[in-house]
């Protein structure tokens, strides 16, 4: 019973994270597929795909904001994302690849 259970966690989950991210207003620069103002999630999380210290630095990205690495524009920084909250966001696009 638990295996049937499952997918509608991770879906609940899922979707749980995008309405994080449009709550925080991530969805204004960024869409899943396509690129926006900021790269599309799925890009992000290609890029990020080997590297091991990917969701600790991405966390402090969102938070911090940056510049340099999808060109000149900057990313502003969120510092009214928890760092709780920033993780999620995190966990829920890196696996979009």
């Amino acid at each position: 019973m638990l295996c049937a259970s499952l997918p509608v966690v991770a879906s609940t989950s899922a979707m749980a994270s995008q309405d994080l991210a449009k709550a925080k207003n991530c969805l204004a620069c960024h869409a899943v597929q396509t690129k926006l103002v900021g790269p599309a999630f799925k890009a992000v999380a290609a890029k990020y795909d080997s590297d091991k210290e990917a969701e600790a630095n991405l966390v402090t990205k969102i938070i911090m904001g940056g510049a340099g690495t999808w060109g000149p524009l900057p990313m502003r920084a969120n510092p009214q994302i928890s760092k709780a909250d920033s993780k999620e966001l995190v966990k829920w696009i890196l696996p979009q690849k």
